[in-house]
């Protein structure tokens, strides 16, 4: 994996000569998939792909686009003075990558980059900020987003201050499965001790005990869930809310409800 403050932030390759059809309803993305044709032409959308540890933000960096994700999933980690990192929030479909910029943010204050590779939009910020200041939808859904951000950071530092490593890894392995709509993916150990605050043979051990109940199958580094109804009930109630508010991004007016 490449070192934590080794990159400045990357735009991912944007296909300026290439467009998806800007079809109303037609995306895979929460927010893009309720707006109207109006306002996706004002976004000033181009495809974009996520190739995998593709860094997009970078802390000092400058936020000169938003990212919508289709297909894949990304990490947002704090980067601290000796290169360790921890992850704070993933992006998946239901993703607005850089957010924070429609509320006035000019430079990232985290490491954003790609866990599992796949494609997506790019929309200009200040496409993006004019789009915010109309009032609208897109304003709306933002907000949303931005409350559901705050939702899971909030679950998961009650987490892993509060439930044992197993329950952590397996909330961590079903939430990204549920983001990025696939349940093969690549991680190694390493990478998974980081993610979760652990050390690697905390991970080896538990993701061992995973595998031998044939909850998932872990060979050279690719991990696939082979029951993910088994996996949800060896983790917490955490899985539960968090997806509950991932999943409810274009819905959402409150708590969770009966």
């Amino acid at each position: 994996m490449l070192g934590a403050m080794s990159l400045p932030a990357q735009t991912p390759d944007v296909r300026k000569s290439e467009r998806y059809p800007l079809l109303a309803g037609r995306f895979k993305n929460t927010v893009l998939r309720a707006l109207d044709a109006a306002a996706l032409a004002r976004l000033d959308l181009r495809p974009v792909t996520f190739e995998l540890e593709h860094e997009i933000e970078f802390p000092g960096s400058a936020v000169d686009y938003l990212y919508f994700v289709e297909e894949g999933m990304a990490s947002m980690t704090n980067t601290f003075e000796d290169g360790s990192q921890v992850e704070v929030g993933m992006f998946g479909y239901e993703s607005v990558i850089g957010v924070s910029a429609l509320m006035g943010t000019k430079r990232s204050l985290n490491r954003v980059y790609t866990q599992i590779a796949g494609y997506g939009y790019s929309s200009p910020v200040e496409a993006a900020r004019a789009e915010f200041r109309r009032g609208g939808l897109f304003q709306t859904l933002a907000l949303r987003y931005v409350q559901t951000q705050l939702v899971q950071a909030i679950q998961s530092a009650g987490c892993n201050a509060t439930h044992n490593f197993e329950q952590r890894l397996a909330r961590w392995l079903l939430i990204c499965a549920d983001r990025a709509h696939c349940e093969t993916f690549r991680m190694s150990h390493e990478f998974l001790s980081e993610m979760l605050g652990s050390t690697r043979s905390t991970v080896s051990v538990t993701a061992a005990a995973l595998k031998h109940e044939r909850l998932i199958e872990y060979t050279r580094g690719v991990i696939h869930i082979l029951d993910a109804k088994g996996l949800e009930r060896r983790s917490c109630e955490c899985y539960g809310i968090i997806k509950h508010h991932l999943d409810s991004v274009a819905e959402f007016d409150g708590g969770m409800t009966a």
